[in-house]
């Protein structure tokens, strides 16, 4: 379990959590005797080692390795726990404790590992502002979806909560009709209650461990970033997935520094977390960016601001298909 979220999810504070968790039962472990323990093992005269089942040595990938851990953790620890109840109670009710957070740390790490493969499987990711919309919000989030739209990402500065909740509730109806994520700009509040699958956080905004207070389990989170520092940081801190900009000038969001396409290069080449390079990036910049090491792309005014939202939305899906990127990551 603690090398899944290590190794796989990347995410240090479940793995630290899972870490403390293997130290504490061994620690319980050996106060019921250590030497006395080992003494009474035996091997070639145990009954249980020529029992086996048929599905045993059979683990399709990492999330099966990893559901597997997770259940005979919980049932070790549920035989430990009663095993030692004669002997010492109180290391009957740690071994209970350790019990009741794998649960929840199970519910973690199978949660985050599906979102992280559907985050690993992203190649479009549409940010949907109202006031750049040239078309109704929803309207344009049904013709992307239907396009090839992977992600669709609702962005709003300057909405009332109510009206901005009341959209996100729909959009996030909208994304899962089609099996697509939908995540929320800056908001974990309007994300939880909406039905989001995650929430996408600024340098300026929430932390990763404060959202991730607010947030389900399985929600996902996901952080801007603009040099190699920065992505650094949102990996330590346990981000899903990082967004890499700004590559290109944008009306969206100006600035005079831009992270250009070598911060593009220099994340793929370094970085294992799933990630979306963001700003300005259209049809006439999309095979520069992809040439980076780009696996996915995020896209606003390009789609949103035109008269055929759908009709750019497959174009760009199509021009990502046709462009063979070098960047791989085989964790999931």
């Amino acid at each position: 379990m603690e090398d899944y979220a290590r190794f796989v999810l990347d995410d240090a504070g479940l793995s630290s959590q899972l870490k403390t968790a293997r130290q504490e039962l061994r620690q319980a472990s050996e106060t019921l005797g250590g030497p006395e323990l080992l003494a009474g093992r035996n091997t070639p005269g145990d009954v249980g080692t020529n029992l086996s089942s048929s599905g045993e040595m059979q683990r399709a990938n990492a999330a099966a390795v990893v559901t597997a851990a997770c259940k005979r953790v919980v049932e070790s620890l549920r035989v430990l726990e009663e095993f030692a109840k004669p002997v010492n109670k109180q290391v009957a009710a740690k071994f209970e404790q350790l019990r009741y957070k794998c649960y929840d740390w199970e519910v973690q790490l199978i949660s985050r590992g599906q979102a992280k493969k559907k985050l690993n499987q992203m190649r479009l990711y549409v940010l949907i502002t109202s006031e750049l919309c040239k078309k109704e919000p929803l309207q344009i989030a049904q013709d992307i979806l239907t396009a090839g739209a992977d992600v669709v990402q609702l962005r709003e500065k300057k909405m009332a909560d109510g009206e901005y909740l009341a959209l996100a509730e729909q959009m996030a109806k909208l994304c899962h009709e089609q099996g697509k994520l939908f995540i929320v700009n800056d908001r974990p509040d309007i994300a939880v209650v909406a039905g989001a699958d995650g929430v996408h956080l600024g340098q300026e905004d929430l932390t990763v461990a404060q959202a991730r207070k607010v947030l389900p389990s399985q929600m996902v989170v996901g952080v801007s970033t603009h040099n190699i520092e920065q992505a650094r940081k949102a990996v330590a801190d346990g981000a899903d997935y990082i967004a890499l900009g700004t590559v290109f000038a944008t009306q969206t969001k100006p600035t005079n520094r831009l992270a250009g396409t070598a911060y593009v290069r220099q994340a793929t080449n370094e970085i294992a977390l799933p990630q979306v390079a963001i700003g300005g990036i259209s049809l006439d910049n999309l095979s520069e960016v992809m040439a980076a090491g780009a696996r996915c792309v995020a896209v606003c005014s390009a789609i949103i601001c035109s008269d055929d939202p759908a009709g750019v939305t497959r174009n760009i899906k199509n021009q990502i298909s046709n462009i063979k990127t070098t960047y791989q990551n085989p964790k999931i």
